[in-house]
């Protein structure tokens, strides 16, 4: 599993809805924004795996303004928004292949497995709609942003 943290004050997710327009799903204040990409061969296991790193993950800044706390020491707000282009093989061509990417019903399952962890962990976690067209809005504080990954087990 692939996740992109930004530091954010804040971030909300805007979700295109084909007969009633749009509407924002999510929003937080400061903490983290979180987007998602699931690989073929990830479990549970690796959903896990990367829960506990986003959230003990150390991006945000203590009294002497250096990366020494995490989400839950500060008590931030995590969204979670699906993306499944992060998957995408980008190492040849003008094209991003998406065959690393889990096919989108395994795909949704485990997103779905790390966002209701993550509500058992935090509360409330907002999130945007899987699979659906959606403008994701964020100040980034900083600019704060890593790449985290964690290998599927094949």
């Amino acid at each position: 599993m692939i996740a992109l943290l930004q530091r954010v004050s804040k971030a909300s997710v805007l979700v295109n809805e084909s007969s009633s327009g749009s509407r924002v799903t999510g929003a937080i204040g400061p903490g983290i924004l979180a987007l998602v990409a699931v690989e073929k061969g990830d479990t549970e296991a690796q959903a896990d795996r990367l829960l506990q790193r986003i959230v003990s993950y150390r991006i945000f800044s203590d009294e002497n303004d250096r990366m020494n706390l995490n989400l839950l020491q500060t008590g931030g707000q995590l969204l979670l928004v699906s993306q499944f282009t992060l998957a995408a093989n980008t190492n040849s061509g003008n094209r991003p292949s998406f065959t690393p990417a889990a096919e989108p019903a395994e795909g949704k399952r485990l997103f779905d497995y790390l966002l209701e962890s993550a509500r058992d962990q935090l509360g409330e976690v907002p999130t945007g709609s899987f699979g659906a067209s959606m403008q994701v809005s964020l100040v980034n504080d900083g600019p704060v942003t890593f790449s985290l990954r964690v290998p599927p087990a094949n």
